[in-house]
């Protein structure tokens, strides 16, 4: 097949050089986008007079027809072609003639391709952000279900203080409205169109490039064409936001894993979203938690990819910078995937509240508030501090708990107990008393669930 660059050379390139070099299995996705900015490119050249409207209203018609034809079916997508841009061009001019070929005037794939991958990701930032609402509603609703479920908080994954499940779960909705935020920040950055920057220096054509970004939804043009052209930053800084997601949701999973397990036995994960041993009947394992993991060094690699692809190039365009869609493309697909699976995890899981609780009162942790008990009758916090520990240590020996043990027994250790401190250490009283901003109490997580969900609704 002839190539549409065939001139200063012959066109003649070894096969294995054209699979080595063609990226259409890759870019082939993109061709609504394409096809959308060789639409808008078609009417701007029009407007100002650089090529007839006849030949736009062709070129708009064709690219209407092939836009319909590979949506239904009807056209599939030759991957003997170089890229898609390729690809839609020729078929176009084999559809409607010479007028097709006037389509290319003043630009370049070097700024097509920055167009098509911008408009691309900014549908895939837009679905990803989606998502990630639904993922944060599902925590949130969760949450409210389990606004006064004691727990054990934890510390070097060692029972620290008594908080709410709600309150957990909480925790990992503000991690979620962080990323929506990362991800609208990095989708302002990239909504600058590069198209009219053709190859790196511009054009002589009295093009009209603000005209030709408002008609594709773009916020400005990109100011210096050379810039324009080389740029891959919005790539990176959306695969930074997707690591920085995939992070929060492999945190989400591991916490997944050692809940359901029995020895937490915290949560249980809907059959639908764990599977079975091959060998061990009785297994019901986190398999999806546990991919979700796993799948979060996938996209750290993508991250990885990209950053050591541009850090050494020089400007304008260069060919390593086909490489960028793959990596992008392969961190979005896995981010959407992971976020509707955690959704549906999420969705079916039920907590164990007897057994969350049963934890709690072994882990002594409402030691902090036997110690500050103590202050409030008059002792400096160290001392306090130390007589509770010990009283911590006699429990551990003897198998007793603060809420049991007897006041006789807290006597020995100060004069100060009276039997208000039973009060003092029951979890429920701990965690209502936490009533800080932010904080466990049931009224605060409530708050927490009241602003998140109208940061979602604003979302």
């Amino acid at each position: 097949m002839a190539k549409m660059w065939a001139g200063r050379t012959d066109g003649a390139t070894d096969r294995l050089a054209d699979d080595f070099n063609s990226s259409i299995r890759v870019d082939g996705r993109m061709f609504r986008e394409d096809i959308a900015g060789s639409m808008a490119h078609a009417s701007m050249l029009a407007a100002q007079g650089i090529i007839p409207q006849t030949d736009a209203d062709a070129i708009l018609a064709g690219l209407e027809g092939i836009l319909s034809d590979l949506e239904c079916g009807a056209l599939a997508i030759d991957e003997s072609c170089e890229d898609i841009h390729m690809f839609v061009e020729q078929t176009l001019t084999e559809r409607i003639g010479e007028a097709g070929k006037k389509l290319h005037t003043a630009r370049s794939r070097n700024d097509q391709v920055a167009l098509d991958v911008r408009i691309y990701l900014r549908g895939e930032v837009a679905a990803i952000r989606e998502k990630i609402k639904t993922l944060a509603a599902a925590l949130t609703d969760k949450a409210e279900t389990y606004k006064a479920s004691i727990m054990a908080g934890y510390t070097h994954l060692q029972r620290a203080q008594p908080v709410t499940f709600g309150h957990y779960l909480m925790a990992y909705v503000m991690m979620l409205l962080r990323d929506l935020d990362r991800l609208a920040d990095a989708a302002k950055r990239m909504n600058v169109s590069p198209i009219g920057c053709c190859a790196l220096a511009g054009t002589t054509y009295p093009t009209d490039r603000v005209s030709e970004a408002r008609a594709l939804g773009f916020d400005d043009v990109c100011r210096n064409s050379l810039d324009g052209v080389s740029d891959r930053d919005f790539c990176i800084e959306i695969l930074s936001a997707l690591a920085v997601l995939m992070m929060h949701l492999s945190r989400l999973s591991e916490e997944l894993v050692l809940w359901s397990s029995w020895e937490f036995r915290f949560v249980e994960l809907s059959d639908a979203f764990t599977t079975g041993s091959s060998i061990m009947p009785q297994k019901k394992n986190p398999d999806m938690a546990e991919l979700v993991r796993g799948k979060t060094g996938r996209v750290y690699g993508d991250l990885t990819t990209l950053l050591t692809l541009m850090k050494g190039l020089p400007l304008a365009y260069n060919k390593d910078m086909q490489e960028d869609k793959e990596s992008v493309f392969d961190a979005c697909d896995t981010a959407k995937m992971c976020l509707d699976v955690m959704a549906g995890m999420i969705g079916t899981m039920k907590a164990n509240e007897d057994s969350m609780r049963r934890a709690a009162q072994k882990g002594f942790i409402n030691a902090t508030d036997l110690a500050d008990y103590l202050v409030g009758k008059g002792l400096p916090f160290r001392t306090a501090y130390k007589i509770s520990g010990r009283i911590v240590a006699h429990c551990i020996g003897s198998g007793e708990v603060l809420e049991t043990l007897p006041l006789e027994t807290y006597r020995t250790f100060d004069p100060s107990f009276d039997s208000d401190v039973y009060e003092a250490v029951d979890l429920d009283r701990c965690v209502s008393r936490r009533t800080s901003e932010g904080g466990t109490s049931v009224a605060s997580v409530e708050s927490q669930i009241g602003y998140a969900r109208s940061q979602l609704a604003k979302a």
